[in-house]
C-alpha cells in the first residue's frame, strides 16, 4: 500500500473505508435515536465523593437477608456454611486459574475433580465436567450436545422436545443456542395438575432429546417422569434440568433413566448474588463423553507411579479441537463451582437429606398457612412441591407484591412477568431459613392486602 498522506489517524482510517468524516461512519444510524451535544457527565469527582455516591446507590438494593423473603424463581436463597469462603478465599484458590501446566496445578486440579466426583455421584451419572455458566447455558448445551451424538441414530434428526413450562429466560437461552445450527425445538404440554402430559410425550418418540425439569418451574415434583424411558424409547436422550437440594431426598435422575443431567449449582457454595456469578452442573453417560462441553479433570498416575492430575477432552476452540470444538465455554466459573464442592463436603450425605427435609418441610408449612386464606387458592393443589409453589389471588400479583415490599417483605415472584395469562399468580419460594415468623409476616400481608381490595 503506497504511503498514506501525514492525516491525523482518525481521518487515516477514514479514509482507508471511503468515508469523508464520522458523520459518514455513523450516517446509517437514524437522526432520531442519536445523542445530541456532550453527554451529560458530572464533573470529576475525588475518590471521598465516589464512596459516598456508590453506597447511596448500592443501598437502594434490598439484601434478601434482611426481611422476610419467598423469591425464588430459579435462584436459592440458602445459607453458605462461613467456612466455604474461608477456605475459598486461600491464595491458592482465589488466584488460580486454568491449570494448564499439571505439573505446577495439582492442588487446583484435585479440588476440580472431587467436584467432578460429588456432582456424579449426586445425580448417579458416571461422568461430570467442572461446571458451566448456569442452569440455562447447561441446557441449551445439553441439547446441542445430544443432537451431536443422536442425530444420526433416530428417526427425527436435529428435533429435540421440551417441556412447555421451561422458563422463558431459559428458553431464550435454548434458543439462541439452537436456532442458528437447524436444530427444531417442539413443546411438550402439561396438564391442568402442572405434571407432564405422558400420552403427549409419546410423541417425542425417534427424536434427539427430551428436556424436562424437576421440580418444574412452579416447584412440582412430577413422579411421571420416571416413566419417560419406556415412552420416549431407548435411543432418544432424556435430559433433566434438577434443583440440587432435592437430591438427598428424591431418586437421582441417573437411576430412572437419564442421559444429561443439568442444573444451577447455586444452592451449593453462593448466595444469589444478584444473579451471579453463579455456576451449573452438567453430567451425563458415557455415550456423551467425547461431544459434552466444558472442562473434565481426569486422574491419572505419573512416571513414578503416583495418583496425579490433568485436564483432559477439552472441547475449546483454543485448543487443540479448533474447528471441531463442540463448544465455547471457555473459562467457566471454577472458584464458585468449588466453593460448591467445599459447601457439599461439609454436608455430607447425611447433612444434604437434613437439608433437603428442611427446605421441603418450610415449603409445606408456608403452602398450608397462606392456602387457608380466604380467597387465595393453589394452583396445583394435588401436585406435589418442593422449595416452591404457585398460588392465584384475587387481583394483579404486582400490586399485592407491591403492597407486601412496602410492609418490609419480599412475598415472591410475579409469574405475570413470565407468562401474560398468569398476572394474578404468585410463586412463592422457600428456604432452609424460612421461620414461623416470616410465614406469619407472609400471610399478614397479603391478609391486609385482600382486605384492602374489599
Amino acid at each position: 500500500m503506497d504511503q498514506l498522506p501525514n492525516l491525523g489517524r482518525e481521518q487515516e482510517m477514514l479514509e482507508i473505508m471511503g468515508l469523508k468524516s464520522m458523520d459518514d461512519l455513523f450516517d446509517d444510524i437514524p437522526e432520531k435515536i442519536r445523542s445530541e451535544g456532550p453527554l451529560p457527565l458530572r464533573a470529576p469527582q475525588s475518590e471521598e465523593e465516589i464512596i459516598r455516591d456508590a453506597q447511596k446507590l448500592l443501598g437502594a438494593n434490598v439484601n434478601l437477608d434482611s426481611r422476610p423473603s419467598f423469591l425464588s424463581a430459579g435462584l436459592a436463597r440458602n445459607f453458605v456454611p462461613s467456612m466455604v469462603p474461608m477456605i475459598a478465599t486461600r491464595g491458592e484458590f482465589l488466584t488460580s486459574y486454568t491449570p494448564y501446566q499439571p505439573e505446577v496445578s495439582q492442588g487446583m486440579l484435585q479440588a476440580m475433580w472431587e467436584f467432578q466426583t460429588m456432582i456424579s455421584e449426586l445425580v448417579e451419572l458416571p461422568i461430570s465436567n467442572v461446571s458451566m455458566y448456569d442452569a440455562s447455558t447447561s441446557a441449551a448445551e445439553a441439547i446441542t450436545c445430544a443432537v451431536r451424538v443422536k442425530s444420526k441414530k433416530v428417526e427425527k434428526p436435529n428435533t429435540v422436545f421440551i417441556s412447555e413450562l421451561v422458563p422463558p429466560h431459559r428458553l431464550s437461552v435454548i434458543e439462541n443456542y439452537t436456532q442458528g445450527v437447524g436444530i427444531e425445538i417442539m413443546k411438550l404440554p402439561h396438564g391442568s395438575d402442572g405434571l407432564l402430559d405422558l400420552e403427549m410425550a409419546s410423541s417425542a418418540f425417534g427424536s434427539c432429546a427430551v428436556y424436562v425439569e424437576q421440580p418444574n418451574s412452579f416447584g412440582i415434583l412430577d413422579e411421571g417422569l420416571m416413566r419417560l424411558r419406556e415412552i420416549v424409547g431407548e435411543k432418544t436422550a432424556i435430559i433433566v434440568g434438577v434443583d440440587v437440594t432435592t437430591l438427598g431426598l428424591i431418586e437421582p435422575p441417573g437411576n430412572w433413566g437419564a442421559d444429561i443431567v443439568v442444573g444451577e449449582g447455586q444452592p451449593f457454595g453462593i448466595g444469589p448474588t444478584a444473579g451471579g456469578p453463579i455456576y451449573g452442573i452438567f453430567a451425563c453417560t458415557k455415550d456423551f463423553l467425547r461431544l459434552m462441553p466444558g472442562r473434565i479433570v481426569g486422574q491419572s498416575i505419573d512416571t513414578n507411579g503416583k495418583t496425579a492430575y490433568t485436564l483432559t477432552l477439552s472441547t475449546r476452540e483454543q485448543h487443540i479441537r479448533r474447528h471441531r470444538a463442540t463448544s465455547n465455554i471457555c473459562s467457566n466459573e471454577t472458584l464458585i463451582a468449588l466453593m460448591g464442592a467445599m459447601h457439599m463436603a461439609l454436608l455430607g450425605p447425611v447433612g444434604l437429606e437434613q437439608l433437603s427435609t428442611r427446605v421441603l418441610a418450610s415449603t409445606i408449612q408456608t403452602m398450608n398457612e397462606i392456602s387457608s386464606l380466604e380467597g387465595v387458592d393453589l394452583a396445583f393443589p394435588d401436585s406435589p412441591v418442593f422449595r416452591e409453589f404457585a398460588i392465584k389471588i384475587p387481583g394483579l400479583a404486582r400490586d399485592a407484591l407491591s403492597h407486601m415490599d412496602n410492609l418490609g417483605v419480599t412475598a415472591g415472584f410475579d409469574l405475570g412477568n413470565w407468562w401474560g395469562d398468569k398476572s394474578s399468580w404468585i410463586l412463592v419460594g422457600c428456604d432452609e431459613r424460612t421461620s414461623e415468623s416470616d410465614i406469619s409476616a407472609l400471610k399478614e400481608g397479603l391478609s391486609s392486602w385482600m382486605e384492602a381490595l374489599e
